[in-house]
């Protein structure tokens, strides 16, 4: 319930309030807490709406803070948000707007999210591009599905591995096993990906990922980032609004 913090936040206040009250010489015209609950109860429950507005108020606050933060944290790490060599893409490489998806292959809205992610090039005139960024939020195999993805790129086979990797129904499918079997079926030479999946370079690439996602204060996948907006979240409505801000200019 929300009344009794808001209650007792008014109170505060109030008693804090009523010792300046005094005039000239005379004594502070104080109130018992206990009176000044009751008074405050009475006008909330004759008043019903303040609850509301004052949540409202709240909220907005909130939001207008947390997207100001988020667009302080892309602003100091827009580099390696948006131009970095090393990253996968689909679409032209010089397309005006670019998406980037922080994303992990046992997440399930991310697994939704994928078929809208794929078509943004050719629906917007291949005026998008899609960078991907790994993000494997929940460790273990998700962070091998991720080195596997990323080795697979040093065959030029990273988006056919994505797609292998993001279109599995079942997380209990993602195993050492299948990650090979996948790899092999899109053509990727798996005794190298292996190999390279141990590179110091490429484990590197994957820990920069993390820490961007880190600096950035994205706490969960799929997150989005459009120009100076972020977007957690599997809200396609969202991310089209964003596209079509920075297309506008």
């Amino acid at each position: 319930m929300m009344i009794r913090p808001l209650l007792a936040t008014a109170t505060v206040a109030m008693v804090a309030m009523t010792p300046a009250c005094a005039e000239g010489n005379k004594a502070p015209v104080t109130m018992e807490r206990a009176e000044l609950e009751t008074i405050i109860h009475e006008y909330i429950v004759t008043h019903p709406e303040v609850i509301e507005e004052a949540i409202i108020a709240l909220n907005a606050r909130d939001r207008a803070n947390a997207a100001k933060a988020a667009q302080e944290a892309i602003s100091q790490n827009k580099d390696q948000l948006y131009s970095l060599d090393t990253d996968h893409f689909i679409g032209p490489a010089d397309a005006p707007v670019t998406v980037v998806e922080f994303f992990d292959y046992r997440c399930g809205y991310c697994k939704r999210s994928m078929p809208f992610v794929q078509e943004l090039p050719e629906k917007y005139d291949n005026k998008v591009r899609v960078v991907f960024k790994e993000y494997p939020i929940f460790g273990g195999i998700s962070e091998t599905a991720a080195l596997a993805a990323l080795a697979a790129g040093k065959q030029d086979k990273y988006y056919d591995m994505h797609v292998a990797l993001m279109n599995l129904k079942s997380n209990d499918e993602l195993t050492e096993k299948k990650i090979d079997e996948l790899a092999e079926e899109v053509g990727v030479d798996v005794r190298k990906m292996r190999a390279d999946m141990k590179s110091v370079a490429l484990k590197k690439q994957l820990d920069d990922m993390q820490r961007l996602g880190h600096a950035l204060n994205l706490s969960g996948t799929p997150g989005f980032y459009i120009g100076d907006t972020a977007i957690e979240g599997a809200d396609e409505q969202g991310v089209r609004n964003a596209i079509k801000k920075e297309l506008e200019g």
